[in-house]
């Protein structure tokens, strides 16, 4: 028997924060960056043909896409290539309680860390959103629900921990 007692359903709100401070230009849906593993093909003597194996702790380029509604304040503060972007976004995930069908809630945390890479400033037409955005190349992310971490990966440190296993312990001690 599953000893899950929560159904997840939905994001029941959020809001998306800049070194602390609200942007509240930020438009309804915000997608969250792929981790594409970084692999290499591994064939020859003893092995039946070929297969890829990934470099545990190694992803490709990572991007995070902030779409705005419009130009304002908010787009242009992220947007010094020369400085590191602090992106936090918060969230109240909703679920229902198997047992009884009353809904709960859990805190979502997803802290990104990155800089520029693009900006689009959007279009111009008459009662309609720009659909500006910045586009940062991430260098760190982390994911905690309900203020338990799940995920804390920093390419620039050699840290990549997931349910509270450090993946790359073992990796720096021979480094």
């Amino acid at each position: 028997m599953s000893n899950i007692t929560n159904v997840p359903e939905i994001i029941n709100n959020y809001n998306v924060y800049n070194n602390g401070n609200v942007l509240i230009g930020v438009s309804g849906a915000v997608t969250l960056p792929t981790f594409d593993a970084i692999t290499e093909e591994v064939s020859g003597a003893g092995i039946l043909g070929s297969y890829e194996t990934s470099v545990p702790g190694s992803y490709s380029s990572m991007t995070q896409e902030v779409p705005f509604r419009i130009l304002d304040e908010d787009i242009f503060s992220l947007m010094d290539p020369s400085s590191m972007v602090d992106l936090t976004f918060r969230a109240s995930a909703q679920s229902t309680v198997k047992a009884t069908g009353a809904l709960d809630y859990k805190g979502m945390r997803i802290v990104e860390r990155g800089r520029l890479k693009s900006f689009t400033p959007g279009n111009y037409e008459q009662g309609k959103q720009m659909g500006s955005s910045v586009t940062l190349e991430l260098l760190y992310i982390l994911i905690e629900i309900d203020g338990v971490k799940k995920l804390e990966y920093d390419k620039l440190n050699s840290v990549f921990i997931v349910n509270e296993k450090d993946l790359l312990e073992k990796v720096r001690s021979y480094s």
